[in-house]
């Protein structure tokens, strides 16, 4: 039994994150008059705070809430398909397909010529690594194979990702994607919002479809089948949504770890542990906490800002070396 009410637990989580919301608008290095701004954008005039307001802090804070529901609904959505509560955003590889194709667009001198070089970049090579994965899944390939062609996907990533930086001609450029690879909301625009929502939203309504297969999934794949749950369709819905999701998120805010191995474990109590109610509460979970560590990094008395990225690991390693001991208890 959940020890909130579904719809209450649903609501609250809501509200947090439109508090946060609000609260990312306000923030910023210098005082913004909100009110101000928002009846100059109304009547269109083009004061400095309606600019400010509409080219920068509102972009921040709608995708630190897209990029952070994406990766608490997709935490929760891999570890239902997996059965593994250690299963998070980055498992199906596209993540790390994402931001090689961002650090290409670094290296071959594209992010120079246009703005939207690097998250179109990124957004190529999340498709690659998605028509892969999608291959694969038609052909009725099992879950574990799913997770191993993710490993590798991530593993050649990585690993082509390192031979660009080996060989960037300039040592100003690697310091960039370097920086880039460590996930940030800042300076981005309305045309970075235009180009990842729509995918996001894609990839949450696939996943959302999830609920029901994944509930059942907890009897076993055998007994799902039973019940008339269709896997292969299944595992299309969880991967496409997936990938769309932590494809987009992932080239306009580089790698943000950890939100959706974090979301998934601390809510899942208050759901009666059940995969499909957890799948939406994790979301807004999710978008939360993204917000708020997007909040810290501008209080927080260092110049230039700290990293998103850095923040969130901050905040998750000690949980997940905590949950890996845990687990270490339980198994004795």
């Amino acid at each position: 039994m959940s020890r909130l009410p579904y719809p209450a637990l649903l609501a609250g989580l809501a509200a947090l994150t439109a508090a946060l919301l609000a609260a990312s608008v306000r923030l910023g290095y210098t005082p913004l008059d909100i009110p101000a701004a928002l009846s100059d954008l109304v009547h269109g005039r083009d004061s400095l705070g309606a600019l400010v307001l509409l080219q920068l802090r509102l972009p921040r804070a709608l995708l630190g809430a897209g990029v952070g529901f994406s990766l608490g609904l997709t935490g929760a959505v891999m570890q239902g398909l997996m059965r593994n509560s250690l299963a998070d955003p980055g498992i199906v590889g596209v993540s790390g397909a994402a931001a090689l194709g961002a650090v290409l667009a670094f290296y071959s001198g594209l992010s120079n010529m246009f703005a939207l070089a690097l998250p179109l970049g990124g957004l190529a090579g999340a498709g690659i690594a998605t028509a892969l994965l999608l291959a694969l899944a038609r052909t009725g390939t099992g879950t574990s194979l799913l997770i191993l062609a993710g490993v590798a996907l991530n593993s050649l990533a990585g690993a082509l990702t390192a031979l660009a930086l080996n060989l960037s001609p300039s040592p100003y450029a690697t310091l960039e994607i370097v920086f880039w690879l460590m996930g940030s909301l800042s300076d981005r625009s309305l045309d970075h919002v235009a180009l990842a929502l729509p995918l996001m939203a894609l990839g949450w309504a696939l996943m959302l479809r999830t609920a029901r297969g994944l509930d059942a999934l907890t009897l076993g794949e055998d007994t799902a089948a039973s019940l008339g749950v269709n896997l292969r369709r299944l595992r299309l819905a969880a991967i496409g949504g997936a990938a769309a999701a932590v494809g987009a998120s992932v080239a306009v805010a580089g790698a943000i770890g950890f939100v959706g191995l974090v979301v998934p474990h601390l809510l899942r109590p208050l759901v009666g542990h059940r995969p499909g109610r957890l799948l939406l509460a994790s979301g807004f979970g999710g978008a939360a906490l993204t917000l708020a560590a997007d909040c810290a990094v501008r209080l927080l008395p260092i110049r230039p800002e700290l990293k998103l990225g850095v923040v969130t690991a901050l905040i998750g390693a000690p949980f997940f070396l905590a949950l890996l001991w845990r687990l270490r208890r339980e198994a004795e």
